[in-house]
């Protein structure tokens, strides 16, 4: 695969200029107010209102398709800063929240978030003033730090491919500021939205690694500017906003808002997170549905026609998330996107991987093949047995030697015995005499050394994977090296 595969979701098959040509040609139909209400007039009424809310629902679907990953972030932060003080899954605007290991499977609030790596993150209001963040130097550990906008668009990345492990300071400003950054702090980077996450992610081999990590962690600091170069603790009191839902997950927040609901929450969301001047051509598709930025989405004001199409675009979109993948281009059954994290006008791509994988780094720092089926073009099934081969000196190909293979049932991981949720470069893997590598992706235990090499999957139905490897090499972005197969086990 030498170029970046489409997401092929196929939201756009459907031709808008028929719907709109049958609207226009009802509308021009349409009788005269002193035209007697007939059967003839009714029954042009109902076609009127048929196309109106078909129109409706094709530009829903792509309306919600430009907005999704937006109304999603928006969930997930309200959701990991409903809490008073920092914690180890949460924490208030400009705090940092630290995982004390690898994630937990319970973990929900974000999907397919990795096990290469201990996380800490920040939830970014830069509304007020910029902040300033500080990190250690690693001692040699692999770590990367992300800083992405409410539009999933990442806008900087510092870390070991970019400074090695040396530590650092760098100031994050959001669009109102126009300010002078301290004197001691060289790098700054520009949010294009008022709010946005820090990722921090440093790698483990294992348990083993947690203890060193804990003491880098420590270090990490967010400080607001105007506390910059003064003793400064984070509050622990901070308010929490007693209308956040923590009943059930931003991901199913999201995926239960009928299309009035999404709709009423973009139009306020778009006026601190401005669209970007690309987004011209579909902010006037939006108009015509009803969503301005930052004006209130009233039902009242809109024909109920439209809503009624509306509302059925949220549903038809999540289906297409859900089998979109087994019809994209794949190389020996791997999915590999590569736009991640610069988007751009690409809005398909942009809301698949907000679904998929929020928070994705650029393919600069990592990259995420992913397959739902098996090297015959069967979907995985987790009732069967597959393996994984890897020849000699012929796993993911990256700079760094991080990577790692992980089973989900949909975006999410499912307990199991061993508690292992990924198989990855730095376990203590038993390769075979010639120097290839088996991984066994299964429900059940192999059994005797192959168990080292396990990868429970969740016990049945359709399951998927992910490979991850942290700076790439050329290779693996290039199509030249290409991922193996699952292969099914028959015997």
């Amino acid at each position: 695969m030498t170029s970046q595969p489409r997401t092929g979701m196929g939201l756009h098959r459907r031709d808008f200029g028929a719907v709109a040509l049958a609207l226009g040609a009802a509308a021009v139909a349409k009788p005269t107010p002193a035209a007697a209400e007939g059967p003839v007039v009714r029954a042009l009424k109902d076609v009127e209102g048929d196309a109106m809310a078909e129109l409706a629902y094709l530009l829903g679907m792509e309306a919600y398709v430009y907005g999704f990953p937006l109304v999603l972030m928006d969930a997930t932060n309200r959701v990991l800063t409903a809490t008073s003080k920092a914690g180890e899954y949460s924490a208030p605007f400009n705090q940092m929240l630290r995982m004390p290991g690898f994630v937990s499977p319970d973990f929900k609030i974000v999907v397919r978030v990795s096990v290469n790596s201990v996380w800490s993150a920040g939830i970014l209001d830069l509304d007020k003033e910029p902040l300033v963040f500080s990190y250690p130097d690693s001692d040699g550990r692999y770590f990367v730090i992300q800083l992405m906008n409410n539009w999933t668009d990442d806008f900087a990345s510092v870390g070991t491919r970019t400074s090695g492990s040396r530590g650092g300071r760098f100031l994050i400003a959001g669009p109102k500021w126009s300010g002078t950054p301290p004197s001691d702090v060289k790098d700054v980077y520009r949010c294009a939205t008022r709010y946005g996450w820090l990722l921090v992610q440093m790698s483990a081999a294992g348990p083993q690694d947690f203890p060193a990590i804990h003491k880098l962690q420590d270090q990490l600091q967010l400080t607001p500017l105007s506390a910059w170069g003064k003793p400064y603790t984070p509050p622990d009191n901070v308010p929490v906003d007693p209308d956040v839902d923590l009943t059930q997950t931003p991901y199913d927040q999201v995926r239960l808002m009928t299309g009035e609901m999404f709709f009423k929450r973009l139009a306020m969301l778009l006026k601190d997170n401005p669209p970007y001047a690309a987004d011209a051509p579909i902010l006037e598709k939006l108009k015509r549905i009803g969503v301005e930025p930052g004006k209130p989405f009233d039902r009242s004001t809109v024909d109920p026609a439209i809503l009624r199409g509306l509302n059925r675009a949220p549903p038809e979109v999540w289906l297409k998330f859900q089998t979109g993948p087994y019809t994209m281009p794949a190389v020996n059954g791997w999915i590999n996107i590569l736009n991640l994290g610069r988007y751009g006008t690409d809005y398909t791509t942009r809301a698949f991987v907000a679904w998929f994988g929020l928070g994705a780094l650029t393919s600069d720092d990592a990259v995420y093949p992913s397959a739902v089926v098996d090297g015959a073009g069967e979907a995985l099934d987790g009732s069967k047995r597959y393996v994984l081969h890897f020849a000699k000196d012929e796993t993911p190909p990256s700079e760094s030697g991080v990577w790692s293979v992980s089973a989900y049932r949909e975006n999410f991981y499912v307990r199991n015995a061993i508690n292992r949720y990924g198989v990855t470069s730095g376990m203590p893997l038993k390769y075979n005499a010639d120097g290839s590598l088996d991984i066994y992706i299964q429900a059940r235990a192999p059994g005797g050394d192959k168990d080292a090499n396990w990868l429970p999957c969740p016990p049945s139905d359709p399951f998927n994977l992910t490979i991850r490897a942290y700076q790439p090499k050329k290779a693996l972005l290039d199509g030249t090296y290409k991922i193996p197969p699952v292969q099914q086990v028959v015997a």
